[in-house]
C-alpha cells in the first residue's frame, strides 16, 4: 500500500466516525425531547379533573286513555235564502196611480204597497147600485100585482094566464136583482184587487215600474223578500246519518248560527248527485240573502284508539308510523295506525297498552333504548 493510499483511507475513516457521532448525538437529543414532552403531557393530564357523567334527559309524558269512538267534523257549502221571495203583481190591468214603498223598505203583513186607478170600477158600481134600486122598486110592484092577481083568481075575476104572468114578472125581477147583486159583488172584488197588500212581513226588493204606468194583468210591480226567518239550502250526500244533523251549525261570513233542519227534498240533484236539505237560521239579525253558508256537521265514528298530537308522531321504517313511550324510565317505540287526522292532532290505534306514558313533546331529543327522567305526567 502506497503512502497516498493510506492517507486517503484514514481520511475516509475519520469522516465516517465524525458523521456517526453527530447522528448518534442528534438521535439521543430527539429521544430525550420526546421523553421530556411525554412526561410533561402526563403531568398536565393528571392535573385535569375527570368529566362528569352526562345528565339524564328529562321528558314530559302523557298517560294514554283509550276511547271507543271519535268525532269527525264535516263541512258542506250552501247558500242563504229567504223563506219566500215573490214578484208582486195585480190580477187586473190598469193604470198604477200610487206606489207607496221604495226598494229596501221594511213592510208589515197587510200593508198597502200600491194601487190602481179605480174610476171606471166606481162608475160601474154606481150604475149597478142605481139599477138595483130601480129593479127593487119594480120587484115591489110585481109583488103587489101578484098578491092582487091571486086574490082576484080566488074570487073568479082573473084568469089563470093573468096570475101566471104576474108570477113570471115577479120571478124575472128577482133574477135580475140577483144578477145585479152579483155584478156589484164583482165590482167590489175588483176594487179590492186594485190595491196591493203585502202578503207577509219583509222588505221590498226590486221595483219594476213607476207610478203612472199602464199595467197589464200579472205584470210585476215589485219584489218582496220575507225577512222573518232565513234558510240555508245545501246539498248533502245520501249516506249521511240524519241524526248527526241535530245541533248542526252554519257559518256565514265568519258568524256561526245554530241551524234547525226543516226538511229534505224528495229528489236528487242531477248535477251534484246530492239530496237538498233546508235549514232554518234562528236569529234576530239574519244574514244577507245570497251569501255562501258552510254547514258544520259532527259524526261519531265507532273505533278504539287515542288522540295524540302531531308532534308525538314519527315516521318509522317502511313507512310505518310510530310514537315513543316510556316504560321503566326507558324509551321504547310503539307502532300506530292513523285512523283520522286533524290540523293539530291524530286519532290512532296501535301496539301500546292502555295508560301507557307517551312522550308528548320533544320526542326528537331521545332515541329508543335511552334512559330518561319523567318530569311531568298528564292524563
Amino acid at each position: 500500500m502506497t503512502e497516498t493510499t493510506k492517507r486517503g483511507f484514514l481520511s475516509r475513516a475519520v469522516r465516517w466516525v465524525l458523521s456517526s457521532t453527530l447522528t448518534l448525538i442528534v438521535v439521543a437529543g430527539a429521544v430525550a425531547a420526546v421523553m421530556l414532552g411525554a412526561a410533561a403531557l402526563a403531568n398536565r393530564s393528571a392535573d385535569v379533573p375527570e368529566p362528569e357523567a352526562a345528565a339524564t334527559t328529562r321528558v314530559a309524558v302523557e298517560a294514554l286513555q283509550r276511547q271507543d269512538s271519535y268525532v269527525v267534523g264535516r263541512t258542506f257549502v250552501g247558500q242563504v235564502e229567504a223563506r219566500a221571495t215573490v214578484d208582486l203583481s195585480f190580477e187586473l190591468g190598469g193604470r198604477l196611480v200610487s206606489l207607496l214603498v221604495d226598494e229596501g223598505e221594511e213592510v208589515a203583513a197587510g200593508q198597502i204597497l200600491a194601487s190602481l186607478d179605480t174610476a171606471l170600477l166606481k162608475a160601474e158600481e154606481t150604475r149597478q147600485e142605481a139599477a138595483r134600486a130601480a129593479t127593487l122598486t119594480q120587484l115591489e110592484l110585481a109583488e103587489t100585482r101578484l098578491v092582487r092577481a091571486e086574490a082576484l083568481r080566488l074570487e073568479g075575476f082573473a084568469s089563470v094566464e093573468t096570475l101566471d104572468q104576474a108570477l113570471a114578472t115577479r120571478n124575472e125581477l128577482q133574477s135580475r136583482l140577483a144578477e145585479i147583486d152579483a155584478s156589484l159583488q164583482s165590482v167590489a172584488i175588483n176594487l179590492e184587487k186594485s190595491v196591493m197588500p203585502a202578503p207577509f212581513q219583509g222588505r221590498v226588493g226590486a221595483q219594476f215600474v213607476d207610478e203612472g204606468t199602464a199595467l197589464t194583468a200579472g205584470q210585476p210591480v215589485a219584489s218582496l223578500i220575507e225577512t222573518g226567518v232565513a234558510e240555508v239550502r245545501v246539498g248533502l250526500p245520501l249516506g249521511l246519518d240524519r241524526a248527526s244533523l241535530d245541533g248542526a251549525e252554519v257559518d256565514v261570513g265568519g258568524v256561526v248560527y245554530p241551524a234547525t233542519l226543516i226538511q229534505f227534498r224528495p229528489d236528487i240533484d242531477p248535477l251534484t248527485r246530492t239530496q237538498t236539505a233546508l235549514f232554518a237560521i234562528e236569529t234576530e239579525t239574519p244574514p244577507v240573502f245570497g251569501q255562501t253558508a258552510t254547514l258544520r256537521v259532527e259524526t261519531d265514528v265507532a273505533a278504539s284508539g287515542v288522540w295524540i298530537g302531531l308532534d308525538a308522531l314519527q315516521e318509522g321504517a317502511g313507512g310505518v308510523w310510530t310514537m315513543l313511550v316510556v316504560e321503566d324510565s326507558v324509551v321504547k317505540p310503539a307502532t300506530v295506525e292513523v285512523l283520522h287526522a286533524e290540523e293539530t292532532r291524530v286519532f290512532v290505534r296501535g301496539s301500546f297498552q292502555d295508560g301507557a306514558l307517551m312522550i308528548r313533546s320533544g320526542a326528537h331529543r331521545v332515541v329508543p333504548g335511552q334512559v330518561v327522567e319523567i318530569i311531568s305526567a298528564e292524563g
